[in-house]
């Protein structure tokens, strides 16, 4: 994967929008269909730069080993997906804190209603 197309952000980009959301999501393919549904979603290249981060809402793929290990650092709302075999992550990532952790699949079709939902948008 080249870095390159990571689209990163700075604390002004993410404080701009009147919802912001940060996400650690390393695969291009799921960062397009995020982006798809939030075009001001804003990508970090490591799970590390979430623990600072002043959004709404961080949107992690929970697929990556280092992220568990960091969850309960994030002061902000949790969307995490992986797939649906992994259920020692599931399990352990809503233990960690995050609000809500879907398989892959009915985590990107449901996107925009499980974000109005945690973030009481609607």
């Amino acid at each position: 994967m080249s870095e390159d197309h990571i689209t990163e952000c700075d604390s002004d980009e993410i404080t701009f929008n009147p919802v912001s959301v940060a996400a650690f999501v390393p695969d291009l393919m799921d960062q397009s269909k995020l982006r798809l549904a939030m075009p001001d979603i804003c990508f970090v290249k490591e799970v590390s730069e979430l623990i600072d981060a002043e959004v709404d809402l961080v949107v992690i793929d929970l697929s990556k080993s280092e992220v568990l290990e960091v969850l309960h650092k994030i002061d902000s709302k949790i969307l995490g997906f992986v797939s649906h075999i992994d259920k020692e992550i599931i399990t352990a990532a809503e233990q960690a804190g995050c609000e809500k952790v879907l398989p892959r699949s009915k985590f990107f079709r449901d996107f925009d209603s499980l974000v109005n939902g945690v973030l009481k948008l609607n």
